[in-house]
């Protein structure tokens, strides 16, 4: 089942490396607005997007495969037709603890094949809120 208690949550935001796929170099969108929340309050982004070449002012990887840095968690601002392959990618690392899709994102066979691998899972929750809430 994936995470879904506070307790739980709060342990996954103690980690301090979040690969973001699908990170946008837009300021406005979720998708730069929520890992740059994360940038500022001290954990290590790592923007994931093909089609960027920096991101506030970091290099941004084209996919988990170019990843060289640990990663403790795999944020996923991509929609949810994509999650089965982005957590593919993720699993083929033996680093990532933690596979978490945005809110309006889920795959629940991703998840299971996720978790049956040993990672843990959150599903459509915003990164942003639940810090907000838990650890702000």
């Amino acid at each position: 089942m994936p995470v879904d208690t506070a307790e739980e949550i709060e342990e996954i935001l103690e980690y301090e490396t979040i690969a973001v796929v699908g990170c946008s170099s837009t300021p406005g969108k979720a998708a730069h607005d929520v890992p740059e929340y994360l940038l500022e309050r001290g954990y290590d982004v790592l923007p994931v997007n093909p089609y960027a070449d920096e991101i506030f002012d970091r290099e941004v990887y084209d996919s988990l495969d170019d990843v060289e840095e640990a990663i403790d968690v795999v944020c996923i601002f991509r929609p949810s037709e994509e999650v089965s392959g982005i957590v593919d990618a993720a699993l083929e690392r033996e680093d990532v603890e933690v596979i978490w899709t945005q809110q309006g994102i889920r795959d629940d066979e991703a998840a299971s094949r996720a978790e049956d691998d040993g990672r843990r899972v959150v599903q459509d929750r915003c990164m942003k809120v639940e810090h907000r809430r838990l650890a702000a």
